[in-house]
């Protein structure tokens, strides 16, 4: 019984939600011959201000790239 936990800073609607369960299910499925109706996917969101990466928070990365923006 396969468990993926999928930690995500924000918010994810109900469709993507789906299609990222059905795409890691079947990964499972294709790669590691698990069948679909035994995994588990869990997601956990978090506001992105409760998130480091560095020691930066993920909603002041935002901040600075709507500032800067890449080309």
């Amino acid at each position: 019984m396969p468990y993926v936990d999928i930690k995500v800073g924000g918010k994810l609607s109900a469709e993507q939600k789906r299609e990222i369960a059905k795409d890691v299910s079947d990964s499972l499925e294709r790669v590691a011959f698990k069948p679909k109706a035994s995994v588990y996917v869990s997601f956990t969101e978090f506001e992105r201000d409760s998130f480091a990466k560095g020691e930066n928070l993920l909603s002041d990365l935002d901040k600075l790239a709507k500032k800067n923006p890449k080309n």
